[in-house]
C-alpha cells in the first residue's frame, strides 16, 4: 500500500477511537499525547479507559457505533474485533470525507499509525504501508538501541542555533550549511564520546 508519510498537529482536533480494549487503549494514549480531542464508543470499556474518562481527558459513551458518533471527527479509529462494525465505519467515515484507520487491518482503512521512537521533540517514525506492523515496531526496537536521548539534546541545540540564525535574516542556504555542518559535528561529538570511533 503506497502512503504519504505526514506529521498532523491534532491540537484540539476531535478523534473517534470505535473500542474500548487494549489496542483502543495503546491509540488513545498516542492521541493524548498529539494533544488530539478523544471520544470513545464501546460496549465494553477497559478500566483505564475509564480512569482516563473519570479524570476528564476523554469522553466515553457505553454503547453499539451510531454513524452520529462520527459528527465533528477528523479522524477515526476503528480498534474493535468486529469486522461488521469496522466495515460499517469505514463506510461512513468514507462517506463523510473522514480518516479511518482500521487496527486490525490497516489496508481498508486511509491511515496507519507507524510505529514510533521519541527522542525529546525528535520523532523516528517506521511504517510497513500496514503490511506488517509488528515488523516496523521491532525496526523502531533496533533503532532506538543507536538513537539514545542525546539525540534529543542535539535537535535543541541545533534548533536554537536555527532560531539565531532566522532573526539575523541569513540566507536559507547558508542557515541550512550552517546547521548541517554543526549537526554533523554535534553527532560525531557525541559518538565520539560513546567510544564508539577509535
Amino acid at each position: 500500500m503506497s502512503t504519504l508519510a505526514l506529521n498532523i498537529r491534532m491540537n484540539g482536533r476531535r478523534a473517534v477511537v470505535i473500542g474500548g480494549g487494549t489496542v483502543a487503549l495503546r491509540k488513545i494514549r498516542t492521541l493524548l499525547a498529539a494533544d488530539a480531542c478523544v471520544s470513545v464508543v464501546a460496549t465494553k470499556i477497559r478500566a483505564e479507559i475509564t480512569s482516563l474518562h473519570d479524570a476528564g481527558l476523554i469522553s466515553v459513551r457505553v454503547g453499539t457505533y451510531n454513524p452520529a458518533d462520527l459528527d465533528d471527527a477528523f479522524l477515526v479509529i476503528t480498534a474493535t474485533d468486529n469486522t461488521e462494525v469496522n466495515s460499517l465505519v469505514c463506510a461512513e467515515a468514507s462517506r463523510r470525507g473522514i480518516l479511518v484507520a482500521v487496527t486490525g487491518n490497516p489496508e481498508s482503512g486511509d491511515c496507519a499509525f507507524p510505529a514510533t521512537l521519541h527522542r525529546g521533540d525528535l520523532e523516528i517514525a517506521v511504517s510497513t504501508g500496514g503490511r506488517c506492523p509488528s515488523f516496523a515496531a521491532d525496526v523502531r526496537d533496533r533503532i532506538a538501541e543507536c538513537i539514545g536521548n542525546e539525540y534529543g539534546a542535539i535537535l535543541e541545540q541545533l534548533a536554537m542555533e536555527r532560531e539565531k540564525l532566522l532573526t539575523n535574516g541569513s540566507p536559507s542556504t547558508y542557515n541550512t550549511q550552517v546547521l548541517r555542518s554543526l549537526a554533523q559535528h554535534l553527532l560525531d561529538e557525541s559518538t565520539e564520546s560513546k567510544g564508539l570511533v577509535p
